[in-house]
């Protein structure tokens, strides 16, 4: 597989487990990114979800406002405007967007670092998020043993790690530009969690820090995954599989006056699972650059905080 300064070349999920494996972790060692084909997402659930996101979006701002929960780091809900930024980013991104995460039974030992989900008063919202939300777990289970098979894992390795993983769906607007606009859609970031599954990507902007120091657009076919490794992941593999420099950059002619619309879905371990360096990604060229472990949940706090969420 090659990059291209266009796109990344697509990697098919189907077939033997080995096979994709192999293509998968050549494109995340080198990149850590990769566009999927033949995901199993399908497409009516693709389609409900960002029907359902745009008519959230549509409505006035003091309305999306009420269901905005100030001092939880955005982790349930709307956030607006002005909000988020990259971390030591001297602007905030040009964004809105809404989090769903996981539904939790009463009383279940993560509630109290899981919040409840808040539920717009959107025709059709919860049911259509709830049945993405789902989806993308699916395919993340797969990409994960296929990741877990590269490393010389056992195949199920990371299914207890996820297991009641506190993951996070989110619906993402980026509005047409002003012809001056402050700041660009996104500014360069890596991502926080374990890996990042997005739908939505064919609209021009994403871009990724090739180790040259170029950025890359990334061009995936229609309804492709664009997949890509978070720093929770590199931390647990002492940087074999990098979390690689991102950015949403803004569009150019006609496409400034167009909206963007996508749909990332950030898997993120168990919040008590410790991340603690794998034996088989330390090496002496390699030493462990983390000989402490930190929790998932406290690690995603210390990150929360950098970008201005918390």
């Amino acid at each position: 597989m090659t990059v291209t300064a266009e796109s990344l070349s697509p990697v098919s999920i189907a077939g033997r487990p080995a096979d994709f494996s192999q293509q998968l972790m050549h494109d995340f060692r080198t990149y850590g990114f990769s566009v999927v084909t033949d995901h199993g997402i399908p497409v009516e659930t693709i389609r409900a979800a960002d029907a359902a996101a745009r008519r959230l979006f549509t409505l006035p701002d003091a309305v999306k406002r009420q269901w905005h929960i100030a001092g939880t780091g955005g982790a349930r809900g709307y956030t607006p405007f002005g909000v988020e930024a990259a971390k030591d980013a001297a602007e905030v991104d040009q964004k809105e967007f809404w989090h769903i995460g996981r539904e939790l039974p009463p009383g279940h030992p993560y509630a109290p670092d899981m919040p409840p989900n808040v539920w717009p008063d959107v025709v059709g919202f919860r049911e259509a998020a709830l049945g993405i939300f789902t989806a993308f777990e699916a395919a993340g289970a797969r990409l994960l043993e296929a990741i877990a098979i590269g490393l010389n894992l056992p195949d199920a390795f990371f299914s207890g790690p996820t297991r009641d993983g506190n993951s996070v769906l989110r619906f993402l607007h980026y509005p047409p530009q002003p012809a001056a606009p402050s700041g660009i859609r996104a500014a360069a970031h890596e991502d926080i969690n374990v890996i990042t599954l997005l739908l939505g990507a064919e609209e021009a902007g994403l871009e990724l820090l090739n180790r040259d120091g170029a950025w890359l657009p990334i061009s995936p076919p229609e309804g492709a995954l664009v997949v890509n490794i978070g720093d929770m992941l590199q931390r647990l593999t002492n940087h074999v599989l990098p979390s690689t420099t991102h950015r949403v950059a803004n569009p150019v002619g006609p496409a400034a006056g167009r909206a963007r619309y996508s749909m990332p879905f950030f898997l993120h371990f168990a919040p008590d699972y410790r991340i603690e360096t794998l034996p088989g990604c330390v090496t002496a060229a390699n030493p462990n650059r983390y000989p402490e472990a930190i929790t998932a949940n406290a690690y995603l706090l210390q990150r929360l905080s950098e970008i201005r969420l918390l």
